[in-house]
């Protein structure tokens, strides 16, 4: 069972959520919260697999909500998976580099939120291509490169491996990046993996993140 945690602010979409993931075979909702604070204290006693977070509450929002259960440094981290209202929310480049693990639209079908848990509860992060490309155009002016210690760390990867990291930075999915170098899928799983634990990252949305930030696609 992959256990939920749903936090929004308005009581009638967490009621939505909670129906609709509550009729899921493999999903628990185990709790509510109407703002971040409220999630962080439940997520420290109830420890979900994923945290369905909102941006805009009250008392503490989502970004410092996410940043304290999945940030850097957090000990026992938390998936979190943002759903918001992107065309009037500017704050999901931020929460990503808070440590949330995908976000999706509320606008989104039943089938693709449910399924966006299941990314996140597997390990996986949540950026569809489109989306990434549609997220990278947005908040483009956020991403200029900056100088730090992780250029060292893309010079240990492999030429092919930065074929690869370029190439999650641009928002393809494994199969197409099988496609584009004609290799196998399982290969391209293992050069995905290589490269997080190279650059010491938790999943494709902070190597989308330092792509940009170090200046390795623009």
């Amino acid at each position: 069972m992959i256990r939920v945690l749903v936090c929004d602010d308005q009581a009638l979409i967490r009621a939505g959520f909670v129906t609709v993931f509550g009729l899921q075979p493999d999903i628990e909702v185990v709790g509510e919260a109407s703002d971040g604070e409220a999630a962080v204290r439940q997520a420290s006693r109830l420890r979900p697999d994923v945290v369905v977070m909102d941006i805009r509450m009250p008392v503490l929002d989502g970004i410092e909500a996410t940043r304290r259960l999945a940030g850097p440094g957090v000990e026992q981290p938390v998936r979190v998976l943002v759903v918001t209202t992107f065309n009037l929310d500017g704050y999901v480049y931020e929460a990503l580099r808070a440590g949330a693990s995908g976000f999706l639209l509320k606008d989104a079908q039943p089938a693709e939120l449910i399924e966006g848990i299941r990314t996140v509860a597997r390990g996986d992060s949540l950026l569809a291509p489109a989306v990434t490309k549609g997220l990278v155009g947005r908040f483009g002016d956020r991403l200029r490169p900056t100088k730090s210690g992780n250029d060292q760390k893309l010079a240990a990867l492999t030429a092919r491996e930065a074929e690869v990291f370029r190439l999650i930075a641009e928002g393809l999915s494994n199969a197409e990046i099988a496609a584009s170098l004609v290799i196998s899928h399982e290969t391209v799983k293992t050069y995905v993996s290589r490269i997080l634990t190279k650059l010491d990252l938790r999943d494709r949305v902070q190597a989308v993140i330092l792509a940009y930030q170090t200046g390795l696609v623009a």
